[in-house]
């Protein structure tokens, strides 16, 4: 298939086949929607917003791409249509509890999209109970990550805010997402940099076998182990009776968030290493066990084309650190910067290929794995900072995330910076069959523990930590 709809159309990404497997495994294709919000408290002018908006869609690529099925070649393909040709929805909640507010969004969330040719984003203007107005949106994961989607909400924000106030300037050009799609395709039909990339990782699973850790600790492994008499099997099983899932936010407030900030700042580490140490540590703990493995996201955006160009680019790689208890915190740390490091060099490389090389390489049964979580930390805001932006320094925005019922994991951790007062929002995808409300306490609990004991002296050994708390 070389054009559809007049349209030039292209392979998916090993970014999107990353995400396209989980519909081959789940029966509810709501599975790959994004829903969320993004709301200010503000009167807004709904011609002009729905002309930002608009505007927006027709600056981002990503936002109108279509699929299609080649039936003879049992392949999807990808365009981007020139027009976008759903409409723009006005919801008004007044009179709503904020409660059925939410239950309403999250049902639109579970609705799943139309396949092929057809628009894959929902774009609603919303008016909240509490007045608060804006957008709600939602997306398939195949057309947009977290960050595409929060790039694109700035995007309309700047947009309608230069429209409204003259002090704002107008926003610079997004940057396309066919020739950044054409360079990844590039890469992956057999680059120098691929091959470079595939040897790193075939090394790198070659080199030992992880160990499973799991939030409840070394019950799971112990009846795989029993299950095929074998005591010293590393994997276990982790395919759920049930795919339904839930959301389950913690938030950190602003002044303990501030000090995990400056303590990146003064020891030159990301906010990734800084959690990562909290939660590898906390299955240190439950399991007795030095090496943890954790699926660690990437979200491949280095340049400013990547920033801007919209979207899905995930990739996800499980990150093993081996830290015994007689190391410090830091030390611990710099393990984690330095293994995070290496592994973005390799980045661009395929998930899928590496897991089936792994899956391959240690003769693992289907569904088997080392890794109980994934972890992913979001550093982009909602909020605009540009030029003139103190016109609307007194502004509250409120950010929400809806879920769509259903999940490809037992459990993955989002991190990201909550738009009202700098705090940090811990939010738990989960399924609900494999991990209870009780324990995703026990876990924020404890990684917040581990971090500010450890912050607060980053001398302290690993042990002194986790017998402390």
């Amino acid at each position: 298939m070389k054009t559809r709809k007049g349209n030039k159309t292209y392979p998916l990404t090993a970014a999107q086949y990353l995400h396209y497997y989980c519909l081959a495994t789940c029966p509810m294709e709501q599975v790959l929607n994004i829903g969320s919000s993004l709301t200010i408290q503000v009167e807004l002018d709904w011609d002009l917003m729905r002309e930002s908006i608009q505007e927006a869609i027709a600056r981002c690529e990503a936002a109108r791409i279509h699929l299609a099925f080649d039936k003879k070649e049992n392949k999807v393909y990808q365009y981007v249509v020139k027009e976008y040709d759903r409409p723009i929805e006005h919801f008004d909640f007044s009179g709503w509890t904020m409660e059925a507010a939410r239950d309403k969004m999250t049902e639109w969330t579970h609705m799943p999209f139309a396949r092929y040719d057809a628009p894959l984003n929902r774009i609603v203007m919303i008016k909240t109970p509490d007045g608060y107005q804006g957008i709600y949106m939602c997306v398939d994961h195949l057309t947009m990550d977290a960050q595409s989607l929060i790039m694109f909400f700035r995007d309309i924000i700047e947009i309608y805010s230069h429209k409204k106030y003259n002090a704002v300037d107008y926003p610079k050009e997004m940057a396309s997402y066919l020739k950044q799609l054409q360079k990844d395709l590039e890469y992956e039909a057999g680059s120098k940099s691929s091959q470079r990339d595939r040897e790193f990782f075939h090394k790198l699973i070659a080199s030992s076998e992880p160990i499973y850790t799991d939030v409840y600790g070394g019950v799971k492994l112990a009846e795989e182990r029993k299950k095929y008499n074998n005591p010293n099997l590393r994997a276990a099983t982790v395919i759920p009776e049930t795919m339904e899932a839930n959301l389950k936010n913690f938030h950190l407030e602003a002044e303990p968030t501030a000090r995990m900030m400056k303590f990146c700042e003064d020891h030159h580490i990301s906010m990734t290493c800084l959690l990562m140490m909290g939660l590898r540590t906390y299955l240190q703990k439950v399991n007795n066990q030095d090496d943890v493995s954790i699926t660690s996201t990437v979200a491949r955006r280095a340049t400013l084309t990547e920033k801007r160009c919209g979207g899905t680019r995930i990739h996800c790689f499980p990150f093993r650190t081996i830290v015994p208890r007689e190391d410090t915190f830091i030390e611990g740390i710099c393990k984690i910067r330095d293994g995070q490091n290496m592994l973005f060099r390799h980045a661009n490389f395929s998930s899928p290929e590496y897991f089936y090389y792994r899956s391959q390489y240690y003769k693992l049964q289907h569904g088997q794995t080392y890794e109980a979580m994934a972890l992913t930390y979001q550093p982009l805001g909602m909020k605009y900072t540009g030029p003139g932006h103190e016109k609307m320094k007194d502004i509250k925005y409120r950010a929400a995330r809806y879920g769509n019922g259903v999940a490809g994991q037992p459990l993955y951790l989002t991190v990201s910076h909550h738009p009202e007062d700098d705090g940090l929002d811990f939010c738990f995808e989960y399924q609900t069959g494999a991990v209870d409300d009780a324990k995703l306490q026990d876990v924020y609990y404890y990684v917040c523990r581990i971090i500010f004991r450890g912050i607060e002296d980053c001398n302290r050994t690993v042990g002194e930590i986790i017998d402390w708390i």
